[in-house]
């Protein structure tokens, strides 16, 4: 199967998320499937996976992977979009 993102690129996120994660997130099986071999309970690691969201730990990935593209010159600006669910709203909406 063809990655989406560069070896490289993957290695960096490899470093990040633990492979549990990794594994509910690309396999489609439930945290209860998740087999014992990765380690920590499936609830333990769904536990994990909240409580790094709620730390952002995808938005420091995100900046890491910004970071490292940009340090190459490998970061292409128009393919960049901003995605309003992400952004604050003002009052009313203005």
């Amino acid at each position: 199967m063809e990655r989406l993102v560069p070896d490289e690129l993957w290695e960096m996120f490899q470093r990040v998320v633990p492979a549990a994660i990794v594994f509910v997130a690309t396999s489609g099986c439930t945290w209860k499937q998740l087999p014992p071999s990765f380690g920590p309970s499936g609830p333990t690691a769904h536990r994990r996976f909240a409580e790094w969201t709620r730390a952002r730990v995808r938005a420091r990935l995100h900046r890491l992977v910004l970071v490292e593209l940009g340090a190459r010159g490998e970061l292409d600006r128009s393919r960049c979009a901003i995605d309003p669910v992400s952004l604050r709203a003002l009052e009313k909406g203005f």
